[in-house]
């Protein structure tokens, strides 16, 4: 065979071998059998001197033709298998390997279950400072200055100055309430806001207590509000977030910031208001607190309590995700166990 059809056959085999390489390594390994020392096209390149004078141009130049198109063939294989979004030996009729896919924690579906049957009944969400200072948090709520959540076993007070001495010590907010303080002294009526935010008591960590927790507030004030409205409300929101058939009950109760005051109850969902071991025997598990206004709080915030009146509520968030998927340790919430957190 001349050199001439030898450089024809393996421009074949180049052709063929390159086209069907599937990885990098296997580009590398013909790089070398063509290109190579030891390659033929090598061997034909050094025995060129010693052919006859007429033949060396033509050999010389078909040469360099197949040299150039084995580096240009390898080099056009090459960046298509690495535009190739698969690895070596990947068998694409094999079954997928499942995703697994974030979710939203347990605490934060709660909330926007709360706030999704809060929406739309008129209320708008509103947020605040989680550093407060002492008048937000007690004084404008008519929280007396002896009542016993204002002592440091109740409350986090900030090791620091105030940066306003009129409105006290900095704290860690012990509920969400500052903030309807905050919304009714830069608006006037008529407001109905809600209020979603994290709060901070130094109670011991049991399956019913945490240093931190979470709240939602509502506030409706106008200057026609009743209670009668107030329990139409949450009535309302208790079916929506727990379902029809659910029955409620309001007992009396007293918070400073609200008169009158009242807790509201909704029947054992395990027991149907029988009694059993998750209501303590009781068949009503309580779920929020509520009142009408204290017209001390109207009158803190420039409010004339003769003209304008109005209800307000809170509930623990996660207390009404316990209750509502049958959790009876709170400190599952913030362990970040997977196993837990997998199940919403």
């Amino acid at each position: 065979m001349s050199p001439v059809e030898d450089l024809a056959q393996l421009l074949r085999d180049v052709r063929s071998s390159i086209s069907e390489a599937r990885s990098q390594d296997e580009l590398e390994q013909l790089r070398v059998k063509f290109l190579g020392r030891k390659s033929r096209l090598t061997e034909i390149m050094r025995s060129i001197p010693q052919l006859e004078p007429q033949q060396r141009a033509t050999v010389g130049k078909h040469a360099n033709q197949l040299k150039q198109t084995i580096e240009s063939q390898l080099a056009d294989r090459q960046g298509q298998l690495a535009a190739i979004p698969m690895g070596p030996g990947l068998d694409v009729t094999l079954p997928g390997s499942a995703v697994v896919q974030g979710r939203l924690h347990p605490i934060t579906q709660t909330i926007h279950a709360i706030l999704s049957a809060l929406l739309p009944l008129g209320f708008e969400i509103v947020e605040g400072p989680e550093v407060e200072f002492e008048y937000y948090n007690f004084d404008a709520l008519n929280i007396p200055r002896d009542h016993p959540s204002r002592e440091s076993f109740d409350t986090f007070f900030l090791d620091q100055p105030s940066p306003d001495s009129k409105k006290g010590r900095p704290l860690l907010r012990s509920h969400t309430s500052p903030v309807q303080v905050r919304v009714m002294e830069r608006r006037k009526p008529p407001l109905r806001i809600v209020v979603p935010g994290k709060v901070y008591r130094p109670d011991p960590l049991d399956p019913s207590h945490s240093f931190m927790f979470h709240q939602v507030e509502g506030l409706m004030v106008d200057e026609r509000t009743s209670f009668a409205d107030l329990k139409g409300v949450l009535e309302r929101f208790v079916l929506a977030l727990f379902g029809e058939g659910t029955r409620t009950r309001f007992r009396p109760h007293y918070f400073p910031f609200t008169e009158p005051s009242a807790e509201v109850d909704i029947a054992c969902a395990a027991c149907g208001g029988e009694g059993c071991s998750t209501c303590g025997r009781k068949g009503w598990l309580e779920i929020m607190g509520c009142g009408m206004v204290h017209p001390n709080v109207f009158k803190a915030v420039g409010y004339d309590p003769n003209k304008v009146q109005g209800f307000a509520f809170g509930m623990g968030v996660e207390r009404i995700a316990m209750l509502k998927h049958g959790i009876t340790d709170i400190r599952l919430f913030f362990e970040n166990d997977l196993r837990f957190l997998g199940q919403f």
